[in-house]
């Protein structure tokens, strides 16, 4: 008996001196791989990766791919502008699991938009985190990451308006806008992903106010349609009988202030360098974005749960169909847009560095 437990002692002493070899061996693994350098001053980035009245936290370029992936765990100046949106995939997931549990959620014709809504916001987040994570690594990803980006805005603004049509619009104003509303919400989707694209591609830092300009203007008509069915329900609607109205207030606040602060490099422009880290205009931007989106998905559950009895009898099948074919429409045109105009920024670029050698 006493052979036997100083048997198991011995072995279990090995085992134990066999794991305390691989942490060397496991230091060792990580000291091969890249690993994120420390952030840099503005002096030392291109101009096309300064921000205004950020002097401070931003990465190197020309890193390896990884380092940039890995970036997600360190501290520079986009960190929180990608954690963000980051975050609220997760949150409008839980939320959606929530809403759909408490409300009896089915998955059929009458959920469609909800779900195209859905998907937008995450596809949109997703290319949000994308742009902010991997545009440091050269002027090219710069380029291309935020020509995806605006993919992802055109595709939010379409889900956007489709869970206002069918779950929130009134038949008053269907009456007035009518078939227009979501071949028009398509339009202006993909001329606020042009526009933005063409600004992007047109104009250098620092950039002059023709470039906000070529921004918003389409990003604001686009809006100003896509919202329509919402105000009139604010303002024709009874506020007791429809608590969605509250929330739906919610997301038009959220989405005003978000657009302040992506508009006006604000409070960054009165304290320079010390918003390089938290603070700065674009991260509030993000999170008042987010806020928006949460306000939505809670306000369009409630529409749904009040309005899918009688949407197939009201807008019928057909019409909630045809929006499986608008949306991914929408998406390869954007796309496209998106591509071209990289083909030109290619061209563009590689003229450049000839003229530079």
């Amino acid at each position: 008996m006493a052979a036997e437990v100083l048997q198991r002692l011995s072995t279990f002493t090995l085992t134990i001196k066999q794991l305390g070899r691989l942490p060397h061996f496991s230091n060792h693994l990580s000291s091969s791989q890249p690993s994120p350098s420390p952030t840099v001053t503005v002096s030392q980035v291109p101009s096309l990766f300064r921000e205004p009245y950020i002097l401070s936290g931003y990465r190197p370029i020309r890193q390896d791919w990884r380092c940039y992936l890995l970036s997600l765990f360190q501290w520079h100046n986009e960190s929180l502008n990608v954690w963000t949106h980051l975050l609220t995939g997760p949150v409008l997931l839980l939320r959606w699991w929530a809403k759909a549990g408490a409300l009896g959620f089915t998955w059929d014709v009458t959920s469609l938009p909800l779900c195209l809504f859905l998907a937008s916001c995450l596809i949109t987040l997703c290319l949000s985190v994308a742009a902010h994570l991997m545009q440091s690594h050269s002027e090219h990803a710069h380029y291309f990451f935020f020509f995806m980006d605006y993919v992802g805005v055109a595709l939010y603004q379409y889900g956007c308006s489709l869970g206002h049509y069918f779950y929130t619009s009134e038949a008053a104003w269907r009456e007035s806008i009518g078939f227009l509303f979501l071949p028009g919400a398509a339009f202006f989707g993909w001329l606020s992903c042009a526009g933005c694209c063409f600004a992007k591609a047109r104009y250098r830092r620092p950039y002059p106010p023709q470039r906000k300009i070529c921004q918003l203007i389409p990003t604001g008509l686009a809006y100003m349609l896509d919202i329509s069915p919402i105000v009139h329900s604010l303002l024709t609607a009874s506020w007791t009988q429809r608590p969605s109205l509250f929330f739906h207030a919610g997301q038009i606040v959220s989405f005003l202030v978000s657009t302040f602060f992506f508009s006006c490099p604000i409070p960054e422009r009165f304290f320079p360098g010390r918003c390089d880290f938290v603070g700065h205009g674009h991260q509030i931007f993000h999170l008042f974005l987010s806020l928006c989106m949460v306000f939505q998905l809670e306000a369009l559950f409630l529409d749904y749960a009040r309005r899918r009895d009688i949407m197939v009898e009201t807008f019928g099948e057909r019409q909630l169909w045809w929006v499986c074919v608008i949306f991914p429409t929408l998406f390869v045109c954007c796309l496209l847009t998106a591509l071209i105009t990289m083909r030109h920024m290619t061209k563009e670029l590689q003229s450049k560095q000839e003229k530079d050698k």
